[in-house]
């Protein structure tokens, strides 16, 4: 294929604002599906994609369209839009040459819409304005224009006005592709470079490959290497997304499609490897990508000791196709063997969770989640911290830090104060406020990342009625008056619900968890103490007191001497109870610390 007539390109917008829906359209008026093939959100393939009405996973796709008697090959890769899966957006502009950005006619540019635009010029994309939603009965197209030159700096004169829904004016954004949009570089002749920007696994065919050439050729048969591993392997099969995997003879520079190696260990292959030619290597390897950084961390245990094995096989499988994703083993002595695993948000750890639950159907005990924190050591060692039973003693620590990150907030006018007092509750540094027009107005705060993936977007979301956005990034860590918060159940500690607060707010959290736990945890024969404590000082507790038999009522008058007897021998009992029975903690508890914090 002549690099000449392909267009690499992706569709990037904030959430909700006619991805799927402007990718669906373009399938269909190209004629790669059929009217019969057609549904709603096509390239959204996962169950918990098509139930939330989102996309998690970015999804690429070859386009042939003819334009002036020649036949243009366009990929198109759809992405995210919640801030959580930012870094699937930033692996598919790296594979493109342009981007469409997708505004929605009425709400107009939100905070994902700023950050996403932001990363595309970082990259030095070719950047098409695309104004969706036209169809609305309520519009507001020239503000919206208006904010697209004031708040991104972009030229608006030429963008486009479509409407994915109803499929209006969608020719113009093929037109707008294929003049806007130059085309790849890359030789033939070359030797072979091209880079993996996602895989996944197929239980009967191995590791699946997404690859974006640069140079080179790759055909069927092929010996090629994986540079980041060394890995050697020869080619099956090659193809591209049409959009289901079809084969094809050999793709050339600039060219989008998948290689199959057989290669079914799963730690050999790595997204943003280069792949190169064993006999003929290219000289050095592509870029690659910047390694995710996880910010949430959270233990996943099976419910049955004897998964544990499963477990891990299926978490390896979700790794490798979302490289944002990562576990190690760990134990716990209330839950026993588990895996810590890391994620970008909130967002991001129930959807993971989900896919195991849904798609694997497997029985997890999930524990709250907590944000990295760094520990200066009086020894002067710099520790990061992702689970609090890793804290040192307070003796040893010299300086307990916490990340920060600079939230945006896009808002309407009237809740500029709200939002204001919202950020400053959850120890928030208060940076600017700018007005983008009449109605809406963008607050900036510095915040520490705890006080925001727990509920804040759910906050923003009530108390501008639906009409607020926010987009954070982490800016660093920052010293702060941390303490590790245990909780004690009959008096033992229990290590999965230990949480990292700060002081100020540490013995109204204690007394909100305390609280929570009463509900959560049944009665028992004896009764049960449930305490929270910093180091040896207990700030909180509540007792859940016991089953109680009314062992008299068989008395029917008679001296009193005897019901104190039967009432002593009961007490007694009682003791002995207490002092050997074990307390049954309930799934749903261990998830009590995220919701104390959301009733706090």
């Amino acid at each position: 294929m002549d690099p000449k007539l392909i267009r690499n390109f992706s569709i990037i917008a904030h959430i909700d604002h006619g991805k799927s829906t402007l990718a669906d359209q373009l399938l269909l008026q190209s004629g790669t599906i059929t009217e019969r093939e057609f549904h709603s959100q096509i390239l959204d393939d996962l169950e918990i994609e098509k139930e939330r009405g989102i996309t998690v996973k970015a999804r690429s796709v070859t386009i042939d369209y003819k334009k002036d008697g020649q036949t243009y090959e366009l990929n198109l890769i759809d992405t995210p839009g919640h801030v959580d899966f930012h870094y699937e957006v930033n692996r598919s502009l790296a594979a493109c040459e342009g981007a469409l950005l997708l505004i929605d006619a009425f709400q107009g540019v939100q905070a994902q819409t700023v950050a996403n635009a932001y990363a595309a010029i970082e990259v030095d994309l070719e950047i098409v304005p695309v104004v969706n939603k036209i169809d609305l009965q309520v519009i507001r197209v020239e503000e919206v224009l208006e904010e697209v030159e004031n708040i991104l700096g972009l030229d608006a004169s030429e963008a486009l006005r479509v409407s994915a829904k109803t499929g209006l004016n969608v020719d113009t954004v093929f037109d707008a592709i294929i003049s806007k949009i130059p085309p790849p570089s890359g030789s033939p002749d070359k030797p072979l470079k091209a880079l993996v920007f996602d895989s996944k696994f197929d239980k009967y065919r191995g590791v699946v490959t997404y690859v974006r050439m640069v140079d080179g050729v790759i055909r069927k048969g092929d010996n090629i290497r994986f540079m980041r591993e060394n890995v050697n392997s020869e080619v099956i099969e090659i193809g591209q997304f049409r959009p289901g995997l079809v084969p094809c003879k050999e793709l050339g520079p600039g060219q989008v499609g998948y290689v199959l190696t057989g290669v079914k260990e799963l730690s050999r292959i790595t997204v943003g490897d280069t792949v190169t030619m064993a006999n003929n290597p290219a000289e050095a390897p592509l870029p690659g990508y910047q390694k995710p950084k996880q910010m949430v961390f959270c233990g996943m245990y099976p419910l049955d000791a004897t998964g544990f094995e499963s477990l891990r096989d299926e978490l390896q499988k979700l790794s490798l196709n979302d490289s944002s994703f990562s576990f190690q083993p760990e134990t716990s002595d209330a839950l026993g063997f588990g895996f810590r695993c890391g994620f970008l948000g909130m967002l991001h750890m129930e959807i993971v969770q989900q896919r195991l639950e849904r798609e694997q159907d497997m029985d997890l005990i999930q524990t709250a989640p907590n944000v990295t924190y760094e520990i200066l050591t009086k020894s002067g060692k710099t520790m990061v911290i992702d689970n609090p039973q890793d804290v040192p003693d307070p003796s040893q620590i010299d300086e307990f830090r916490e990340p920060i990150a600079k939230v945006s907030f896009i808002v309407p006018a009237e809740n500029v104060g709200t939002i204001m007092q919202l950020s400053q509750d959850r120890r928030g540094i208060y940076k600017n406020t700018e007005f983008l027009g009449p109605t809406r107005a963008q607050v900036v705060y510095e915040l520490p990342l705890s006080e925001i993936v727990y509920d804040m977007y759910d906050k923003l979301k009530s108390v501008t009625r639906g009409y607020g956005t926010m987009d954070y990034e982490i800016i660093g860590y920052t010293a702060a008056d941390l303490v590790k918060m245990d909780i004690l159940v009959k008096g033992e500690q229990v290590d999965a619900l230990s949480t990292i607060v700060h002081r100020s707010t540490a013995d109204r959290r204690g007394r909100a968890l305390v609280k929570r736990l009463k509900t959560e945890i049944n009665k028992h024969q004896f009764e049960i103490a449930i305490q929270a404590a910093i180091g040896g000082k207990i700030i909180a507790r509540e007792t859940i007191s016991a089953f109680r038999k009314n062992v008299t009522a068989k008395c029917y008058g008679g001296d009193i001497s005897r019901k104190r007897k039967l009432l002593e021998k009961q007490k007694e009992g009682k003791k002995r109870m207490k002092q050997f029975g074990a307390v049954e903690i309930p799934q749903k508890a261990f998830l009590s610390v995220l919701e104390a914090n959301r009733d706090d």
